[in-house]
């Protein structure tokens, strides 16, 4: 009795001033602390509605969070529902309060582009500013913990976990990793608008094979290091608070028990300090993998590689503590996982006040934030990406003239709401009234002299062209058409991978039915990762990837139809010509044979049926208005490894007829290597906005860090020799420079 009335009076006093030290505070909480307690902060569970894994109700889960046996919760939104949940985590003997974590993957009440789509904005204070302003959206809700960004490496566009990331460059995932980190966190944990950010999924998840979702991994460490692993130190460096470990295996040895990547990488060399959640379930999923004989054994090495949490497994709930007597787990290795816990808690000032996040007002201004709805609007226009404008009597088909127009349409998504949102979206009662459809927007764009039909012409995926024929007869009827075809948004993410990439359903037969009516054609293609739409690159005039683009969709679409807004957006991975080519990604190897271009198929490393470059390569958009990139030049034609430093310079004009923005884009070549080197590598880009003719001279630098690589010992080294330049719009850059890196 006498022990419990000190441990409330530490409690009481750990909180003032006196008491400060988060350090201090956690070790004499955990001093304080039985093994059951300790153990309970490893555990997280599932609020029981909407999940990501098979949701396991428990009868007693209320209970258990009143015994101090549950650290965190998922999946529970709402001030309303979070501090009853709190307040029962206060009722345990330490009272210690939970973390409540969510999917804030793009948005939260205002939803923006699909992290993919985003990406293609290039640009990094755009994908900052939406994640500030999810976490404030989510903060509000009661929610301190986002189990975003996903910052894994994608180049098959088959892994519908394409749709989360940002794409197949390690230096542009590692740019945008530590945008969206300091976006979610903001100022720093504790304020009552950032959230835990949680770096996923470590590592290498986006190299399944097969590009099938939860599959194995196999690849060199050298491989894994250089490309895969860059985007995790890249958010560690951003000072992320979370990590979350992968399903897949890493040659052999699941992610969630690899202490090569948890424990040497992440927390020895990395000096990450803050913990590691496994993915749902992925602890006792070690059993079907064949790594682990039973949830005991799981469990054991889980704990010892360095997952921190057991996320919905009850590994760690079931049999720690037997581990433990067993003599299996030494107590130090719990107080360790407990420790990063328990200090994250108080961080996020949960010690001080655990209902911080539980603000009523608060949380009724974010319920429809204009402002917030504004920039969703802007970030939706700079995502999307213009494939293709050809002329059409004398003239590019877009931008749209407003007026005098009759215009036609056409297909599933038009009159489409929720559908914007794109997979990995937050559920609202109100989102069928609240989000903007494509046919809306267009419509406030048009003015009275102008006229907008509608036919839906075919569902997304099934064979009825029961709705051709009126989508026939609207075509005809109108000046120009637009046809919106594309994926359902739930055929990209996660458990969403598809072998076929192609239209789904008789979509491409629509598209090519109302082409044959003779109207000139806009086509907008919806989806969450590359499509295949070969029979539409060849015939279709104008293209728009517009991707999921969230809340203000409909609004966005239109700005960029109408040229209220000039699109900008770069692919932030290579479209295929057909399934066959993938994995496709410009950063290649070169090889003994390689081909000198998509003709070259004698002996060479081709295809004989298909060329070897993609549809649109990676870096690629086109603009309303022209630029030039001219006058490369290079400070030195020698860079030296000690404190070297080369400045790179191009000329830009716009030579078009628009305002706009361009994406100028750096790449390097490391001509001959220890180890064979890549064909190409971003090293740099820069986003600029142009007025019609005028010119701006655009400046990059290179030091001898950008030209490091891991050799075939895992050491990471600069190395002598001749390097190759190129500066211009996509990863095709034709404007190329040399320069040798001398010792």
């Amino acid at each position: 009795m006498k022990k419990s009335l000190l441990i409330v009076a530490f409690l009481l006093v750990a909180v003032t001033p006196f008491c400060q030290n988060a350090e201090r505070f956690v070790n004499d909480l955990l001093s304080n602390m039985t093994l059951d307690e300790k153990i309970g902060q490893l555990n997280q569970y599932n609020g029981d509605w909407g999940a990501t894994g098979k949701i396991t109700p428990e009868g007693d889960k209320e209970q258990q969070i009143k015994q101090g046996k549950v650290g965190s919760m998922l999946n529970v939104t709402g001030v309303e529902t979070v501090r009853k949940l709190q307040a029962l985590a206060l009722q345990s003997r330490l009272k210690i309060p939970l973390i409540f974590g969510q999917d804030v993957i793009h948005g939260f009440r205002t939803t923006f582009p699909i992290p993919l789509g985003e990406a293609a904005s290039w640009d990094l204070s755009l994908m900052e500013k939406s994640a500030r302003i999810a976490a404030t959206e989510a903060a509000a809700y009661g929610i301190n913990w986002t189990f975003a960004p996903m910052v894994d490496i994608a180049r098959d566009p088959r892994w519908g976990r394409v749709m989360e990331g940002a794409g197949e460059d390690t230096y542009f995932g590692s740019q945008v990793a530590q945008a969206r980190v300091k976006g979610f966190q903001g100022q720093g944990l504790g304020a009552v608008d950032a959230v835990m950010a949680c770096a996923k999924h470590f590592a290498a998840y986006g190299a399944a094979v097969g590009g099938r979702d939860y599959n194995s991994v196999d690849m060199s460490l050298r491989q894994l290091n250089e490309t895969y692993l860059p985007p995790f130190q890249a958010a560690v460096n951003a000072g992320v608070a979370t990590l979350m470990s992968s399903f897949n295996d890493i040659n052999g040895i699941p992610a969630t028990a690899n202490s090569y990547i948890l424990r040497e990488k992440l927390k020895k060399e990395w000096h990450f300090n803050g913990f590691v959640v496994s993915d749902w379930g992925s602890i006792g999923e070690m059993i079907r993998h064949g790594y682990a004989k039973d949830g005991y054994e799981a469990a054991l090495k889980a704990i010892t590689a360095g997952t921190d949490m057991d996320m919905e497994s009850r590994c760690y709930r079931d049999h720690l503590k037997q581990l433990v007597a067993d003599g299996k787990v030494p107590v130090s290795l719990i107080n360790e996982a407990v420790k990063r816990i328990l200090l994250k808690k108080y961080e996020l000032g949960l010690f001080s006040d655990p209902y911080r996040f539980c603000n009523d007002e608060r949380q009724a201004r974010q319920v429809n934030n204009q402002e917030n709805r504004r920039f969703a609007r802007e970030d939706g226009e700079k995502s999307i990406v213009l494939l293709k404008n050809d002329p059409v009597n004398g003239r590019p088909l877009l931008p749209l003239f407003p007026n005098n127009q009759t215009i036609a349409f056409i297909g599933p998504f038009v009159k489409a709401t929720v559908a914007n949102h794109g997979f990995w979206a937050i559920s609202f009662p109100d989102d069928s009234t609240r989000i903007v459809s494509q046919f809306e927007g267009l419509r406030n764009q048009l003015d009275a002299s102008s006229t907008l039909l509608y036919a839906e012409g075919c569902h997304v995926n099934d064979n009825d062209e029961s709705g051709f024929a009126e989508a026939v007869r609207v075509a005809s009827q109108a000046d120009i058409v637009i046809l919106s075809l594309g994926e359902a948004p739930d055929m990209s993410g996660e458990a969403k991978s598809r072998s076929n990439l192609r239209l789904p359903g008789v979509q491409e037969a629509l598209l090519e039915t109302v082409s044959a009516v003779g109207k000139p054609v806009v086509l907008l293609l919806n989806a969450g990762r590359p499509l295949i739409f070969n029979w539409a690159s060849e015939h279709v005039p104008s293209i728009l990837y517009t991707w999921w683009l969230g809340t203000e969709a409909g609004n966005s679409i239109a700005d960029v139809l109408v040229g209220t807004c000039n699109p900008s957006g770069k692919l932030p991975m290579s479209f295929p010509r057909t399934e066959g080519q993938i994995p496709l990604y410009y950063n290649h190897y070169s090889t003994g044979r390689p081909a000198k271009d998509d003709d070259d198929k004698f002996y060479v490393s081709a295809y004989i049926d298909l060329p070897n470059s993609p549809e649109y390569p990676f870096g690629y958009g086109l603009s309303y208005t022209t630029f030039d990139v001219a006058k490369l030049q290079l400070s030195s034609d020698r860079m030296p490894i000690q404190g070297g430093r080369l400045n790179v310079s191009v000329e830009v004009k716009n030579t078009g007829n628009y305002d706009g923005e361009e994406v100028v884009q750096l790449y390097i070549r490391d001509l001959v290597g220890c180890v064979v080197r890549p064909v190409r590598e971003l090293k740099g880009f820069k986003k600029i906005f142009l007025r019609k003719g005028e010119v701006q001279t655009v400046s990059f630098a290179l030091t001898p860090n950008d030209l490091k690589f891991f050799n075939n010992d895992l050491q990471y080294i600069n190395e002598p020799g001749t390097y190759e330049v190129f500066v211009g719009h996509s990863s095709l850059a034709s404007l190329k420079g040399t320069f040798e890196l001398i010792k």
